[in-house]
């Protein structure tokens, strides 16, 4: 039975503190011993509820504290237009990280079905946080496997992927929680392991750059601005001085919808392009048109302003970019206000593919929310020498969203051995390795250009090659070893 003290809103409170603590292993605090000491303790709670009801109660409150704080920046959209839009801004953070908590609390109630509680919450959270990022098209931001991104653990990616990280951590969290001092001792074993491997694989050789240069563009282009048709044509010039000035680079790559306008209504956009990078190759956030849908895209321009190769978003953000059953409504209904084949929001790509640049070698292009999801990055259709990914984080302001987008970019880098360019609108614009360290990088919120290479691959990792596939079966190992009967009481 709980400690008298540990009852109602106490413990409620104290649950919500230590999800709140846990999210600070987040970027861009990187605090990953808060993590494990808050999920240590949203471990030791559980161990000591009485009723499921009790279980799932402290689950959603930990959630909710973690979601809470680590997806704070979800209030930024709403503050880009805040005369119209800012209300609804605290019940976007509020509806969020308690609808997110749910899946805490469905983990802490069915690890009431093991006879090891705090293992069998382990088991489930991690099935649980891999089901987040599938369901509903998915939203796998702000696992909490990320906490390891930017120290020598996150290494392991390469190995295990994100899942086998949040194993890691809430594994490493809980054996103090479930088995005290020997616990702790395991614990600390652990952790120095993952450390070592870390600091090891990143001691090895790298590749060699490859051939030829790229030009990275920033334009800072405050979001709240940037479809002024006032400044549209300011915006513009911003990209083509940027990309004219010094020594011509061989690839130029311009942010996420870059441009304010659309090369079916304003051809004479292409050849101004093409006139800047003085008949090099341009990579250019630019929507497109075509049979009265449009696509958020990534279009290859040659030095005529002939397009070489595109790529069209095909995971697109749900109610930002497109509206859920919006083309059923319009099949059935006639409401075109939601239907993107009435041109009313975006249409989706037709999936991951690969684009052969010649001596800059096979690109991955990826587009903005596409880069949090590891299995989509996975399914391409053949392995890249690189992946670019362009992005407009000036929706997720200047505080946290940006920094954690661009860990997750970090992440992928990892998991598939492969360097990744970024370019940002406003910034994390950067170069990362197949490692994923940050070799070349722009000051955030700047206007900047950045002249660099593209760095070497690595082979392919076994997570690559195997995606989630071990850490299931690890998943099922564990949920079997503690799943026996359910003790009649405690």
């Amino acid at each position: 039975m709980a400690d008298a003290w540990l009852n109602g809103w106490r413990r409620l409170v104290l649950s919500f503190g230590f999800g709140a603590v846990a999210a600070l292993g987040q970027a861009p605090w990187g605090f990953w011993w808060a993590a494990l000491a808050g999920m240590a303790g949203v471990v030791w709670l559980l161990d000591r509820i009485a009723t499921a009801r009790g279980a799932f109660l402290v689950g959603e409150a930990a959630g909710t504290g973690y979601f809470g704080l680590a997806l704070s920046w979800i209030v930024e959209p709403f503050l880009i237009d805040a005369e119209q839009y800012g209300w609804m801004a605290p019940f976007a953070v509020i509806f969020l990280a308690a609808g997110l908590g749910l899946f805490w609390a469905a983990a802490a109630v069915i690890a009431r079905l093991f006879r090891h509680r705090g293992f069998g919450f382990v088991a489930a959270f991690v099935g649980l946080e891999g089901l987040r990022g599938v369901i509903l098209t998915g939203f796998p931001w702000g696992m909490l496997g990320h906490v390891w991104i930017g120290t020598p653990v996150d290494q392991l990616a390469a190995l295990i992927g994100p899942s086998g990280l949040t194993l890691l951590c809430l594994g490493i969290a809980a054996l103090p929680a479930v088995w005290r001092l020997k616990g702790l001792a395991l614990s600390g074993l652990i952790l120095a392991a993952a450390f070592g491997f870390g600091l090891w694989r990143l001691s090895l050789p790298m590749p060699p750059d490859r051939a030829g240069t790229i030009r990275l563009v920033q334009p800072n282009a405050e979001q709240s601005l940037k479809w002024d048709d006032a400044l549209a044509e300011t915006f513009l010039n911003r990209l083509l001085t940027m990309t004219n000035e010094g020594t011509p680079a061989d690839l130029t790559i311009w942010p996420e919808t870059a441009v304010p306008y659309m090369l079916e209504y304003a051809p004479e956009v292409a050849g101004m392009i093409g006139t800047a990078s003085r008949g090099k190759l341009v990579a250019a956030g630019i929507q497109r048109e075509e049979g009265g849908r449009y696509f958020n895209s990534l279009r290859f321009l040659q030095g005529d302003g002939v397009e070489l190769a595109r790529y069209d978003k095909a995971h697109l953000v749900p109610f930002g970019e497109y509206i859920p059953f919006g083309d059923l409504a319009y099949d059935w209904f006639g409401i075109t206000a939601f239907a993107a084949q009435a041109g009313a929001t975006y249409s989706a790509g037709s999936g991951p593919s690969v684009i052969d640049l010649g001596k800059l070698g096979k690109v991955l292009p990826l587009i903005c929310y596409e880069v949090i999801f590891p299995r989509e990055v996975n399914a391409a259709p053949e392995r890249a020498d690189w992946m670019l990914q362009i992005t407009n984080d000036a929706w997720f302001g200047v505080q946290t969203g940006p920094f954690q987008h661009f860990a997750q970019a970090r992440l992928r880098a990892i998991e598939q051995g492969l360097p990744m360019i970024r370019v940002a609108n406003t910034g994390v614009t950067a170069v990362i390795d197949a490692r994923g360290r940050v070799v070349a990088d722009l000051p955030f919120g700047t206007m900047a250009k950045l002249d660099t290479k593209i760095p070497g691959a690595l082979p392919p990792t076994p997570y690559s090659r195997w995606g989630d596939g071990p850490i299931l079966l690890l998943l099922a190992g564990l949920a079997l070893l503690s799943a026996a009967r359910a003790p009649k009481s405690r």
